[in-house]
């Protein structure tokens, strides 16, 4: 299908220019900060981050962390005080001639790319959807906004959409205050998939439903990729949901990723004390009984981090040569006999899998000797 806006300048419809190897997203060197009166908040600083085409990518991390403003900052869609300071995201689609950089592309570019090669599902369904439009027009608006299809051809995807997502054609008449908290969020989803994107960002998809709901609307969504093939980046603070999800996992903190790896690398070889401790902060459900631990203190002031390690004030391995880390991610070295891989990366130098646990730090201020 044709991008409507057709008299807009966009390197669109043509052979695509993506090599298997190639990722369908680039982000490099990203920076992000909020402009406040006490000084710039860094939610995001020089991160970089690759989406395959067809690859699930989970990103994890607390509160805080610059999850969301790095995915919205991605697609440009922050608003003041957050500032993109640094950085470039690369968009290498199907529908795409030649690449894309984002951060260059007009409003009316910008448009164009955003729901129909890269959407969104948003974090509260309920402030997403528009509560004066019922489900059917709400899609209409997303397939006539993005494709040149006929008044039928549009009315009749609809009814397949919600086919799709398994929501009944009879709801199509639904207001959002209508629906349960699942059925929204559902919504959201078939609005995502409508345009058939390249990419689509969930943030938080299913924090706000029980986990019987939950599971369900995880199995569409799996069901969904496999079914059209887009890529997925999605955010939540749940590792232990992401472990069934993902392909590949980034641990993210203070606004900089501390690892990244296979979601059975992560699970099974984590290399850096905070995803160690992300690990140990949710019951297993088979396997020995274990001690839960949470993680003891809280994220450090954005506005003035200190050099090295952002974990090391949390840190149960922290010494003082953490306070010199520069923070790059380099390939893990699990074993003697087991080499590093390109595929496991990770920002701490000082510990592997297999060094011992050792107790976690109660949020101490200055640094082991």
């Amino acid at each position: 299908m044709t991008g409507k806006h057709d008299s807009v300048s966009m390197p669109w419809d043509g052979p695509s220019a993506l090599q298997p190897s190639q990722p369908v997203l680039e982000i490099r060197d990203f920076s992000v900060v909020y402009r406040t009166p006490t000084g710039d908040v860094r939610a995001v600083d020089q991160l970089n981050l690759d989406i395959n085409a067809g690859e699930v990518i989970g990103l994890v991390g607390e509160s805080g962390s610059g999850k969301s403003t790095l995915a919205y900052g991605a697609v440009r869609l922050l608003r003041p005080p957050a500032l993109i300071t640094s950085g470039s995201v690369r968009y290498s689609g199907r529908r795409m001639a030649l690449p894309a950089d984002i951060m260059s592309l007009s409003s009316e570019q910008l448009q164009q790319l955003r729901w129909r090669e890269i959407a969104i599902v948003f974090q509260s369904a309920m402030n997403a959807l528009n509560p004066v439009l019922n489900v059917r027009d709400q899609l209409l608006d997303v397939i006539h906004a993005h494709l040149r299809v006929s008044r039928r051809e549009a009315t009749d995807r609809v009814g397949g959409l919600l086919d799709l997502v398994g929501i009944p054609r009879s709801r199509a008449r639904s207001y959002p205050f209508e629906l349960s908290g699942g059925m929204r969020q559902r919504v959201m989803i078939a609005m995502a998939v409508a345009t058939e994107p390249e990419i689509i960002i969930m943030d938080e998809p299913t924090t706000a439903l029980d986990v019987v709901v939950q599971r369900d609307i995880l199995a569409e969504i799996v069901e969904l990729k496999e079914r059209i093939g887009f890529s997925i980046l999605f955010i939540t603070h749940d590792l232990s949901l992401l472990l069934e999800l993902a392909d590949h996992i980034a641990v993210m903190y203070s606004g900089r990723l501390l690892e990244i790896g296979t979601a059975h690398a992560i699970q099974h070889e984590p290399a850096h004390p905070y995803t160690k401790g992300l690990l140990n902060s949710f019951p297993s459900l088979r396997g020995p009984r274990r001690e839960l631990a949470g993680i003891p203190g809280s994220p450090p002031d954005l506005r003035n981090q200190p050099p090295g390690c952002p974990f090391l004030p949390r840190c149960g391995y922290g010494t003082q040569a953490c306070t010199s880390v520069d923070m790059r991610l380099e390939p893990v070295t699990v074993s003697a006999d087991h080499p590093a891989s390109a595929d496991h990366l990770t920002a701490c130098p000082f510990v592997s899998p297999d060094t011992p646990p050792v107790p976690v730090a109660a949020g101490r201020e200055e640094p082991a000797p």
